[in-house]
C-alpha cells in the first residue's frame, strides 16, 4: 500500500483528455473511488466530457478548495483517502495552473513535494496536470522533481529528475520580499497578544472585509502569535498592509519550523497542540513562510 504519484504535461484539450479521462474511467471501471480536484475551466470539462458517469466521480474546484495551497492536503486529498480508508483510489488533481497569482506558486510546488510524504502510506494513485503551453518554464521545472514517474503515452514512466521532497521544499524556503507600500507595525509578548489581533482587525476593517473575514484574520494571527511565545520563548512583531486586493498581516519571531509537515496535517483528536498553523491555513487566502535559525516570519493573505 503506496502511493503512486504521476506528473503529466499536456498542451492543448485533446491532450488534457487523452491524458485523463482513461485514467478516471478506468478507476470507475475497477469501482475506486476517484477524485478530481481541478481548477474550474477543467473541472467543468471533465464533467461535461464524463457525461452520466460525472455522478460517480466527487468532483473539488481548486479555485475555491485550493485558493491556499496549503490546504490540499489535509482537506481535499486525505481527506478523500481517510473517507474510503482500506479501498484504493484515483485522484487527478491540478494544483498550478496559468493565472495563479505568482506569489501562491513556491507554495503550490512545496504542496506537491509533500504529497510524496503526507501520503506515502497511501493506497492511491495521483495524476498532476501541467498546461505545458500556459505555465512558465520556472515552474515546469519542478514537474519531474517533485513526481517520482511521468504519463507520457498513456503509460507512468519513470524519467529521473525526482528529488527528495524535503529538499525541494527547503530549496523553496526562501526570503520574502519587502511590501511596496506603507505598513502598520506593533510587538506583542504573551500579555500582549491582544495588540496583535488589534491590528488585524483595524486593517481588515479598512480594506472594506465582512465581519466574518476580519474575525478570521485575527484568529489566524492570534495563533500564530501565540505560537512564536510558546514555541520561540519571546514575543515578536505583527506587521500589516494592503496589496493587489489582498490584506496581509506578517508575523515574526524568534524561533524555527524544523517539521514541514507542520500546518498540513489534522492531529489526532486527542492532541491538544498542532492546530495553529492548521487553522491558519483552513481561514487564509494564502500563508507563505519563511523559517531560519534565528526567526520565522508567516505570512497570512485574506482578499479584500
Amino acid at each position: 500500500m503506496t502511493l503512486a504519484h504521476h506528473g503529466f504535461l499536456y498542451r492543448d484539450v485533446a491532450e488534457y483528455l487523452a491524458g485523463t479521462l482513461p485514467f478516471i474511467t478506468g478507476g470507475l471501471d475497477r469501482d475506486l473511488p476517484v477524485l478530481v480536484a481541478v481548477p474550474r475551466p477543467r473541472l467543468d470539462l471533465l464533467r461535461d466530457t464524463l457525461g452520466d458517469d460525472a455522478a460517480r466521480v466527487r468532483l473539488v474546484d481548486l479555485d475555491e478548495s485550493g485558493r491556499n495551497p496549503h490546504r490540499i492536503i489535509p482537506w481535499v486529498l486525505r481527506a478523500f483517502t481517510e473517507e474510503h480508508a482500506g479501498q484504493p483510489v484515483r485522484i487527478v488533481g491540478e494544483p498550478i495552473w496559468p493565472g495563479r497569482a505568482p506569489e501562491e506558486i513556491p507554495g503550490c510546488v512545496q504542496h506537491e513535494a509533500l504529497i510524496n510524504v503526507a501520503m506515502a502510506d497511501s493506497d492511491a494513485e495521483a495524476l498532476c496536470a501541467y498546461d505545458a503551453d500556459g505555465l512558465h518554464p520556472g515552474v515546469l521545472m519542478y514537474v519531474r522533481r517533485t513526481h517520482p514517474t511521468m504519463l507520457e503515452d498513456g503509460e507512468a514512466r519513470v524519467i529521473g529528475g525526482y528529488a527528495d521532497p524535503l529538499a525541494t521544499v527547503a530549496l523553496l524556503n526562501q526570503p520574502l520580499p519587502e511590501p511596496a507600500g506603507p505598513v502598520d507595525e506593533v510587538g506583542f509578548g504573551v500579555d500582549t497578544l491582544g495588540a496583535a489581533r488589534a491590528l488585524a482587525g483595524a486593517q481588515a476593517r479598512a480594506a472594506g472585509l465582512t465581519p466574518e473575514r476580519v474575525v478570521d484574520l485575527q484568529l489566524s494571527v492570534n495563533e500564530i502569535a501565540t505560537n512564536t511565545v510558546e514555541h520561540g520563548g519571546d514575543g515578536g512583531t505583527v506587521r500589516a498592509w494592503q496589496d493587489g486586493g489582498r490584506v496581509i498581516c506578517e508575523v515574526r519571531g524568534p524561533g524555527e519550523i524544523t517539521d514541514w509537515m507542520t500546518g498540513r496535517i489534522r492531529p489526532p483528536d486527542a492532541s491538544p497542540r498542532g492546530r495553529g498553523l492548521l487553522l491558519a491555513n483552513r481561514l487564509c487566502d494564502l500563508v507563505q513562510t519563511y523559517t531560519s535559525p534565528s526567526s520565522t516570519v508567516t505570512r497570512l493573505h485574506i482578499r479584500a
